[in-house]
């Protein structure tokens, strides 16, 4: 099985990123031998549809499951399509949600956390303010 992590960095010890279709980078993990890949969010500087394009990236690279600290509508829509679990976390590294993973402590969620367009204008929640 192929976990997606949103994330700040390319490697296990960076933090997880709470911004899923705008994070820097996804690092993708087997979580019984902790090998992963590491990819950079080619949505993250999208005018629109970021989570959506994100959504399909997880997808393509065939993970069944995704951590991440926040989740808006359409992309949870699409994940939800696709049958990707989804996991909420508030922070840690990937290797620590990871492990929190494989020992159970995660809680499978479902639907968006965010209002859509929440992660543009570098994570300040425009679109939550103006009510969009």
């Amino acid at each position: 099985m192929k976990i997606a992590v949103s994330a700040t960095g390319k490697d296990l010890n960076c933090q997880i990123d709470p911004r899923f279709g705008r994070c820097q980078y996804f690092i993708f993990v087997d979580p019984e031998t902790m090998e992963f890949e590491s990819s950079e969010n080619e949505g993250l500087m999208a005018s629109g549809g970021a989570g959506v394009q994100a959504a399909q990236l997880i997808v393509q690279k065939g993970a069944k499951a995704l951590i991440t600290g926040n989740l808006g509508p359409n992309a949870a829509s699409a994940l939800s399509a696709s049958g990707i679990k989804v996991y909420l976390v508030p922070g840690g590294t990937v290797r620590e949600v990871i492990e929190a993973f494989k020992s159970g402590k995660l809680k499978e969620t479902s639907g968006s956390t965010v209002p859509p367009h929440f992660g543009m204008g570098g994570g300040r929640g425009m679109g939550s303010r103006r009510g969009s």
